[in-house]
């Protein structure tokens, strides 16, 4: 008997039983958890927002990205020292999309520069607020390679028709962000961090043979983060958004929030750290951009 699962632009909306995954579950739950997207990655959506994905992480690749740009990766293979991989990385993306390391455009056949969206414009965006456009395009990226559906931007995001969804809808299309094949540099962006996590380099992080690290984050509320399961008064399983911000620094983690989060993130779910591009000022709060889904958490109060 032939297994089915319901789909409908690119939703799965029924499982191989054909019950719709939102059954038995309360309605003011986020949409994330009834419903997820086809995804690019070798690990089924399903699979990779559970804990039992974070418990066993298997490696993640997106699509044919290192293949397609297997010379930039050969390159990178002979590299002595992060900066200078960084630096090949940055050429390979400023060749490959007219994206320049200082935020400028491309010269037209006029002499002046003209906007192109890139990952760095992405990322400082993030930075400075991850509800606006630029993180509406990073989850929206997440969602479309991952297959997880943000749980919030700006506001909780429970039902495809609602005000809230139309919103992030409309911000992750916003042609000023969503243009260059932003898609394409963010594989990139995430295919260069999983290579700099596994080269190992001597100052880095964590040891290229770890499956996991240690990060937390700061929270006042749990508006964000829908919870799954509350086992005990220190440790609850938190769905997180499909993507989120946590620090190395448990310290610096408590400027943003009365509740720290402590969780061991799988290697595989880092999209970004401040060790691969060490030449930019993204070091501020040793920040790590983290894929979602549920994640076990130890809660602690400052």
């Amino acid at each position: 008997m032939v297994e089915r699962i319901g789909v409908a632009d690119g939703v799965v909306t029924s499982d191989a039983k054909g019950q719709a995954p939102e059954s038995g579950m309360p309605p003011d739950s986020p949409l994330a958890l009834r419903a997820n997207r086809t995804n690019l990655v070798n690990v089924p959506a399903a699979a990779l927002c559970g804990e039992s994905y974070n418990d066993e992480p298997r490696r993640l690749r997106i699509g044919a990205t290192r293949s397609e740009h297997a010379a930039l990766f050969e390159a990178l293979d002979e590299c002595r020292d992060v900066l200078t991989a960084s630096d090949i990385f940055q050429r390979h993306m400023a060749g490959a999309f007219g994206v320049n390391p200082d935020f400028s455009g491309t010269e037209g056949p006029d002499g002046r520069r003209r906007f192109r969206a890139s990952y760095l414009r992405l990322l400082k965006g993030w930075m400075f607020d991850s509800n606006r456009a630029e993180g509406a395009v990073l989850k929206g990226w997440v969602e479309s390679r991952f297959g997880l559906l943000p749980t919030f931007h700006g506001e909780p995001i429970r039902r495809f028709a609602s005000e809230a969804w139309a919103a992030y809808g409309e911000q992750k299309q916003s042609t000023r962000f969503h243009n260059n094949n932003i898609h394409l540099q963010l594989d990139l962006l995430y295919e260069f961090c999983q290579w700099t996590i596994r080269r190992g380099w001597p100052d880095a992080p964590m040891p290229n043979w770890a499956s996991h690290i240690r990060l937390f984050r700061g929270v006042n509320n749990f508006e964000e983060h829908h919870i799954v399961a509350r086992p005990d008064k220190r440790t609850a399983v938190l769905r997180l958004n499909n993507l989120c911000s946590f620090s190395i620094n448990r310290d610096i983690a408590g400027q943003f929030g009365d509740y720290i989060l402590d969780a061991w993130v799988p290697l595989p779910k880092i999209v970004f750290f401040r060790d691969i591009l060490p030449r930019y000022p993204f070091q501020g709060e040793g920040e790590y951009l983290v894929i979602g889904g549920d994640y076990r958490v130890g809660v602690s109060l400052l």
